[in-house]
């Protein structure tokens, strides 16, 4: 049994996670075509979890009772090698306690339990976060998978879309440097659908903070297609590479990058989930092969 990976399989699809960072290396359909982006130059990763935040902090910072500590963008979790707490045929689930290291970074004890299982033609993500201290444990988390853009070799880019479970008319957010500008922009979703295009992500991510859909279909006319959902989650970012890669981000978030004016307490951050002592939050997403 190799301690660095394990194989997902049924009938209808296979997945892949790593040990590092309980990070999806591999979703395949059942004539093993691979569907996530392969971790290539462009963007060296596949599916990565945003913990214990999502986004950026001013100056990379997160400040607690007056001291600062060094937080990197969308946190650590994601660098961070898990421990198997199960592994069977269709599902497997580790777990990464606080220790050491991350009290460096983020001085709250806490358990983040990974849960995938296959049922059908679609992967079931489970993310569990436990507060195993005696303070209020403030929290974000969030999914970063990116899949192939065009799906289906020789298609183009612009013969994908979107399609969301429901009207988004909402305004969105957009980053500078990283952090969230202070002003809402116009959406670019016409009713429930985002035609893409590079030059959709000319400003980085496009950010949902006032979600109504709880899933969302990533599709051209023809070829496969991608059928993302979600419970626990409050904000999704769609995310290309400026400037043109072969990859689209659907990421389901529980927070996101820091206001640009906000540099207080971490705790008092918007967007974060409020964890209290022996608590326990769990957020889960599907990603379905059609």
């Amino acid at each position: 049994m190799n301690i660095d990976h394990h194989r997902l399989r049924n009938k209808e699809i296979a997945a892949t996670v790593l040990a590092h960072g309980a990070e999806l290396c591999s979703l395949t359909d059942a004539q093993g075509f691979e569907l996530l982006w392969q971790a290539g130059p462009e963007w060296p990763r596949h599916a990565p979890l945003l913990f214990p935040i999502v986004g950026r902090l001013k100056n990379d910072e997160l400040h607690h009772r007056g001291k600062a500590y060094p937080m990197a963008q969308h946190g650590f979790a994601r660098d961070h090698r898990f421990d198997w707490v199960s592994r069977e045929s269709t599902s497997c689930k580790l777990v990464l306690n606080d220790n050491a290291e991350t009290r460096i970074r983020y001085p709250f004890p806490f358990r983040l339990e990974v849960n995938y299982t296959l049922k059908g033609a679609g992967l079931d993500i489970t993310l569990d976060v436990t507060n195993t201290g005696n303070e209020m444990l403030p929290a974000s988390i969030g999914a970063h998978p990116a899949f192939h853009w065009p799906l289906l070799p020789g298609l183009a880019k612009e013969a994908y879309k979107l399609i969301f479970s429901n009207e988004e008319s909402a305004p969105v957010r957009r980053l500078k440097d990283g952090l969230m500008r202070p002003m809402s922009e116009p959406t670019p979703i016409r009713g429930d659908t985002l035609s893409l295009s590079e030059k959709l992500f000319d400003d980085d991510a496009i950010i949902l903070d006032q979600l109504a859909s709880s899933a969302v279909s990533y599709a051209a006319d023809h070829g496969p297609s991608i059928d993302v959902s979600w419970q626990g989650f409050r904000e999704l970012g769609v995310w290309s590479k400026p400037g043109g890669a072969r990859f689209l981000c659907v990421e389901p978030w529980h927070g996101f990058a820091s206001p640009s004016e906000f540099d207080g307490e971490f705790i008092d951050k918007p967007g974060l989930m409020h964890i209290s002592p022996a608590q326990k939050r769990s957020v889960n997403y599907r990603i379905r092969i059609g």
